[in-house]
C-alpha cells in the first residue's frame, strides 16, 4: 500500500488481520519512540494514553488481551493526531508476523 494513502481505518484493518492483537513489547517500544509529542506525556499520575511501553512491560501478564489491543489502538490514534499515520503504517507493514502478538497466544 502507498503509505501516503494510509488512513486510520486501513491501518487498523491491517493491524487486526490474521488474529493480530498488538505488537510484541520490543516492537511496541520502537513504535513509542517513533511517536511525536510524547514528551507531553511526562509527569505523574494515572494511566496515560498512549501508555508508556514500560508500564505495559511491567504489567504485561496481568493485562487482559483486549486491554492490550485497546492501548495499541491508542498508539495509532496518537499517530493520526500527530500526522504520522503514513510513517507508522510503513513501519508496521514492514514487520514480520513474528513481531506481533496474536489472539490465542497469551
Amino acid at each position: 500500500m502507498n503509505t501516503s494513502n494510509e488512513t486510520f481505518e486501513t491501518l487498523w484493518k491491517y493491524c487486526t488481520e490474521n488474529n493480530r492483537l498488538c505488537l510484541n513489547l520490543n516492537k511496541w517500544n520502537d513504535l513509542f519512540k517513533m511517536l511525536k509529542n510524547t514528551e507531553k506525556l511526562s509527569g505523574h499520575g494515572g494511566l496515560r494514553e498512549p501508555a508508556d511501553p514500560e508500564i505495559m512491560y511491567y504489567n504485561w501478564d496481568s493485562i487482559m488481551p483486549i486491554e492490550k489491543q485497546f492501548q495499541f489502538k491508542k498508539y495509532l490514534e496518537w499517530a493520526l493526531d500527530n500526522n504520522q499515520i503514513g510513517e507508522v503504517g510503513n513501519y508496521l507493514r514492514s514487520l514480520s508476523e513474528n513481531d506481533w502478538t496474536h489472539f490465542g497466544e497469551i
